[in-house]
Protein backbone atom coordinates (compact mmCIF):
# COMPACT_ATOMS: atom_id res chain seq x y z
CA UNK A 1 0.00 0.00 0.00
CA UNK A 2 1.11 3.54 -0.68
CA UNK A 3 2.41 5.22 2.46
CA UNK A 4 2.67 8.87 3.46
CA UNK A 5 4.82 9.76 6.46
CA UNK A 6 3.22 11.88 9.16
CA UNK A 7 5.84 13.59 11.28
CA UNK A 8 5.48 14.19 14.99
CA UNK A 9 5.52 17.71 16.36
CA UNK A 10 5.67 16.38 19.93
CA UNK A 11 3.46 18.61 22.02
CA UNK A 12 3.96 21.70 19.91
CA UNK A 13 0.84 23.70 19.32
CA UNK A 14 -0.43 24.00 15.78
CA UNK A 15 -3.04 26.71 15.41
CA UNK A 16 -5.70 25.78 12.86
CA UNK A 17 -6.67 29.01 11.09
CA UNK A 18 -7.87 27.70 7.75
CA UNK A 19 -4.89 29.36 6.05
CA UNK A 20 -2.29 26.66 6.69
CA UNK A 21 0.10 29.40 7.75
CA UNK A 22 1.44 28.03 11.02
CA UNK A 23 5.24 27.67 10.83
CA UNK A 24 4.90 24.15 12.24
CA UNK A 25 3.58 23.01 8.84
CA UNK A 26 7.13 23.37 7.52
CA UNK A 27 7.86 20.09 9.32
CA UNK A 28 5.34 18.17 7.21
CA UNK A 29 6.09 16.07 4.17
CA UNK A 30 4.13 17.31 1.16
CA UNK A 31 2.02 14.86 -0.84
CA UNK A 32 1.37 16.03 -4.41
CA UNK A 33 1.10 12.88 -6.56
CA UNK A 34 -2.65 13.01 -7.11
CA UNK A 35 -4.18 11.61 -10.26
CA UNK A 36 -7.48 11.27 -12.08
CA UNK A 37 -7.30 7.78 -13.62
CA UNK A 38 -10.61 8.22 -15.46
CA UNK A 39 -9.91 11.58 -17.09
CA UNK A 40 -7.26 12.48 -19.66
CA UNK A 41 -7.14 16.16 -18.75
CA UNK A 42 -4.27 17.36 -16.61
CA UNK A 43 -5.37 18.21 -13.07
CA UNK A 44 -4.35 21.28 -11.10
CA UNK A 45 -1.86 20.86 -8.30
CA UNK A 46 -2.99 19.62 -4.89
CA UNK A 47 -0.82 19.67 -1.77
CA UNK A 48 -1.68 17.53 1.23
CA UNK A 49 0.12 17.73 4.55
CA UNK A 50 -0.36 15.91 7.85
CA UNK A 51 1.27 16.16 11.28
CA UNK A 52 0.44 14.86 14.74
CA UNK A 53 1.13 15.43 18.41
CA UNK A 54 0.02 13.59 21.52
CA UNK A 55 -3.61 14.64 21.04
CA UNK A 56 -4.40 15.35 17.41
CA UNK A 57 -3.88 14.40 13.79
CA UNK A 58 -3.60 17.63 11.80
CA UNK A 59 -4.29 17.84 8.06
CA UNK A 60 -4.10 20.54 5.44
CA UNK A 61 -5.17 20.56 1.78
CA UNK A 62 -4.01 23.33 -0.53
CA UNK A 63 -5.96 23.01 -3.76
CA UNK A 64 -4.94 25.14 -6.72
CA UNK A 65 -8.06 26.23 -8.60
CA UNK A 66 -9.14 29.59 -10.03
CA UNK A 67 -12.69 28.44 -10.77
CA UNK A 68 -13.92 26.98 -7.49
CA UNK A 69 -17.53 25.85 -7.57
CA UNK A 70 -19.75 25.76 -4.49
CA UNK A 71 -23.43 24.85 -4.66
CA UNK A 72 -24.96 27.41 -2.28
CA UNK A 73 -28.57 26.24 -2.66
CA UNK A 74 -28.63 25.36 1.05
CA UNK A 75 -26.42 23.70 3.65
CA UNK A 76 -27.64 20.16 3.14
CA UNK A 77 -25.46 17.20 2.25
CA UNK A 78 -26.88 17.36 -1.25
CA UNK A 79 -25.39 20.83 -1.83
CA UNK A 80 -22.04 19.74 -0.41
CA UNK A 81 -22.17 16.70 -2.67
CA UNK A 82 -22.58 18.99 -5.70
CA UNK A 83 -19.62 21.21 -4.74
CA UNK A 84 -15.87 21.17 -5.15
CA UNK A 85 -14.46 19.42 -2.10
CA UNK A 86 -11.67 17.42 -0.52
CA UNK A 87 -12.25 14.05 1.10
CA UNK A 88 -10.68 11.84 3.75
CA UNK A 89 -11.87 8.27 4.23
CA UNK A 90 -10.62 6.15 7.14
CA UNK A 91 -11.14 2.40 7.23
CA UNK A 92 -11.05 0.01 10.17
CA UNK A 93 -10.01 -2.93 7.99
CA UNK A 94 -9.61 -3.96 4.36
CA UNK A 95 -13.22 -5.16 4.33
CA UNK A 96 -14.47 -1.58 4.78
CA UNK A 97 -16.67 -2.74 7.61
CA UNK A 98 -17.01 0.01 8.56
CA UNK A 99 -15.22 3.04 7.15
CA UNK A 100 -15.66 6.70 7.97
CA UNK A 101 -15.96 9.54 5.48
CA UNK A 102 -15.26 13.26 5.72
CA UNK A 103 -16.11 15.32 2.65
CA UNK A 104 -15.36 19.02 3.07
CA UNK A 105 -16.09 21.87 0.69
CA UNK A 106 -14.22 25.23 0.58
CA UNK A 107 -16.63 27.05 2.90
CA UNK A 108 -16.00 24.61 4.91
CA UNK A 109 -19.18 22.57 5.16
CA UNK A 110 -18.66 18.96 6.23
CA UNK A 111 -20.53 15.93 4.94
CA UNK A 112 -19.53 13.20 7.39
CA UNK A 113 -20.95 9.71 7.48
CA UNK A 114 -20.20 6.11 8.33
CA UNK A 115 -20.28 3.53 5.56
CA UNK A 116 -20.22 -0.20 4.98
CA UNK A 117 -19.43 -2.25 1.84
CA UNK A 118 -21.47 -1.75 -1.34
CA UNK A 119 -21.92 1.95 -0.58
CA UNK A 120 -24.18 1.52 2.44
CA UNK A 121 -24.08 5.09 3.80
CA UNK A 122 -25.47 6.32 7.13
CA UNK A 123 -25.75 10.10 6.91
CA UNK A 124 -27.27 10.29 10.38
CA UNK A 125 -23.87 9.46 11.83
CA UNK A 126 -21.58 12.41 12.57
CA UNK A 127 -17.99 12.65 13.72
CA UNK A 128 -18.19 13.81 17.35
CA UNK A 129 -18.16 17.60 17.30
CA UNK A 130 -15.61 17.88 20.12
CA UNK A 131 -13.16 15.65 18.23
CA UNK A 132 -12.91 17.54 14.95
CA UNK A 133 -12.07 21.11 13.98
CA UNK A 134 -12.05 22.31 10.39
CA UNK A 135 -11.45 25.78 8.92
CA UNK A 136 -10.87 27.06 5.41
CA UNK A 137 -9.86 30.03 3.29
CA UNK A 138 -10.03 30.94 -0.39
CA UNK A 139 -7.76 33.05 -2.58
CA UNK A 140 -7.96 33.86 -6.28
CA UNK A 141 -6.08 30.75 -7.40
CA UNK A 142 -6.41 28.26 -4.55
CA UNK A 143 -8.36 27.25 -1.48
CA UNK A 144 -7.21 25.67 1.77
CA UNK A 145 -9.00 23.22 4.04
CA UNK A 146 -7.19 22.72 7.35
CA UNK A 147 -8.25 20.72 10.37
CA UNK A 148 -7.54 18.51 13.33
CA UNK A 149 -8.99 15.18 14.44
CA UNK A 150 -8.46 13.83 17.93
CA UNK A 151 -6.34 10.70 18.20
CA UNK A 152 -8.80 9.58 20.87
CA UNK A 153 -11.61 9.43 18.31
CA UNK A 154 -9.43 7.67 15.74
CA UNK A 155 -8.55 5.10 18.39
CA UNK A 156 -12.16 4.75 19.51
CA UNK A 157 -13.27 3.97 15.96
CA UNK A 158 -10.45 1.40 15.60
CA UNK A 159 -8.74 3.47 12.90
CA UNK A 160 -5.37 4.12 14.55
CA UNK A 161 -3.45 0.86 14.84
CA UNK A 162 0.23 0.57 15.67
CA UNK A 163 0.90 4.08 14.43
CA UNK A 164 -0.89 3.57 11.11
CA UNK A 165 -4.15 4.95 9.73
CA UNK A 166 -5.48 3.39 6.52
CA UNK A 167 -6.69 6.42 4.62
CA UNK A 168 -8.15 7.48 1.29
CA UNK A 169 -7.31 11.03 0.19
CA UNK A 170 -9.42 12.51 -2.59
CA UNK A 171 -10.73 15.58 -4.35
CA UNK A 172 -13.87 16.25 -6.38
CA UNK A 173 -13.59 19.06 -8.95
CA UNK A 174 -16.81 20.27 -10.56
CA UNK A 175 -16.44 21.67 -14.08
CA UNK A 176 -18.96 23.86 -15.84
CA UNK A 177 -20.34 22.34 -19.04
CA UNK A 178 -21.56 24.09 -22.19
CA UNK A 179 -25.17 23.63 -21.09
CA UNK A 180 -24.47 25.32 -17.75
CA UNK A 181 -24.48 22.17 -15.65
CA UNK A 182 -21.52 20.95 -13.60
CA UNK A 183 -19.84 17.56 -13.91
CA UNK A 184 -17.16 16.18 -11.57
CA UNK A 185 -13.60 15.12 -12.16
CA UNK A 186 -12.61 12.55 -9.53
CA UNK A 187 -9.07 12.83 -8.16
CA UNK A 188 -7.28 10.41 -5.86
CA UNK A 189 -3.95 9.72 -4.19
CA UNK A 190 -4.15 5.96 -4.81
CA UNK A 191 -5.31 4.58 -8.14
CA UNK A 192 -8.05 2.06 -7.28
CA UNK A 193 -7.76 0.44 -10.74
CA UNK A 194 -11.50 0.58 -11.35
CA UNK A 195 -13.16 1.08 -14.73
CA UNK A 196 -15.44 3.80 -13.40
CA UNK A 197 -14.66 6.41 -10.72
CA UNK A 198 -15.00 4.76 -7.32
CA UNK A 199 -13.45 5.82 -4.03
CA UNK A 200 -15.62 3.42 -2.04
CA UNK A 201 -13.44 0.41 -2.67
CA UNK A 202 -10.57 -1.17 -0.71
CA UNK A 203 -8.05 -0.48 -3.47
CA UNK A 204 -8.37 3.31 -3.13
CA UNK A 205 -6.75 3.45 0.31
CA UNK A 206 -3.18 4.07 1.39
CA UNK A 207 -1.54 4.43 4.79
CA UNK A 208 -0.76 7.47 6.93
CA UNK A 209 2.22 6.34 8.99
CA UNK A 210 2.84 8.22 12.22
CA UNK A 211 6.59 8.60 12.59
Amino acid sequence: MKTHKVNSIDNSKLIVTGKGDDKVWEQAEVLTNFISPWDEKEIDKIEFRALYNSEYLFFCFKVYDNQVYVDSTDDTDNSINNSDRVELFFRSDKNLNPYYCLEIDPTPRIMDFIAKPSKQFDFNWKWPFKDINVKSSKESNYFIVEGSISLASLTKFNLLKEGKIETGIYRAKYNKQINGSYEPTWITWVNPETEQPNFHTPTSFGVLKLM
